[in-house]
């Protein structure tokens, strides 16, 4: 069985967004369009807690885009973003989110940022999604979402790791940077992800 896992499409990625992704809303008719291929569809979701660690606002002296290190890995300080229960946490509305069977929460532990859809940035704690896509009887996933070069990327190289047969819908993505999206796919390719 093949799923789709649309990754973090939420209000605060999308225009107007405290992290929004330019042109992020383009993406979601063509994601409603390709969920009609699909029995199984799951879906990530930010979630973090106010007082999360990739927040620069829990930190003085420092701004949105700079990096500290944490446990041996860069940690690069975002605005406040997809904050539990907030507005910016939610899927759009016009996304078609009675099709999703499945939410999968990222991002809980104030102390990890998590960009897969798997694993905190640790690579310590699992989110779940690979046992769920096993119960399943799931053997091939199809990734949508945002943003390309950081949570689809990771979660598609997870995928790929945790033994599922992958591919990323490229017309289905957006990135923040053009170059780095470039960069991520052809990452993503050399690791085996097919690019449709």
């Amino acid at each position: 069985m093949k799923a789709l896992v649309i990754v973090d499409l939420q209000n605060d990625f999308l225009p107007g967004g405290s992290l929004a992704v330019p042109e992020g809303d383009q993406i979601i008719e063509s994601i409603n369009e390709t969920m009609v291929n699909y029995d199984l569809i799951i879906a990530t979701k930010d979630w973090h807690p106010l007082d999360h660690i990739s927040f620069a606002s829990n930190h003085q002296n420092k701004k949105v885009g700079d990096k500290i290190r944490m446990n041996n890995i860069d940690q690069i300080l975002w605005p406040n973003h997809c904050v539990q229960e907030s507005f910016g946490s939610e899927f759009p509305k016009s996304l078609n989110f009675s099709k999703i069977k499945k939410v999968i929460y990222k991002g809980q532990n104030p102390n990890i940022d998590s960009y897969s859809g798997f694993y905190d940035n640790f690579k310590e704690a699992s989110t779940g999604l690979t046992n769920f896509l096993k119960e399943n009887k799931v053997e091939k996933v199809d990734f949508v979402g945002l943003a390309t070069e950081f949570c689809v990327k990771f979660t598609a190289l997870d995928s790929v790791r945790e033994g599922f047969y992958t591919r990323v819908i490229t017309k289905c993505t957006r990135g923040i940077d053009e170059l780095e999206c470039k960069k991520a796919f052809e990452e993503m390719r050399s690791e085996g992800i097919v690019l449709i």
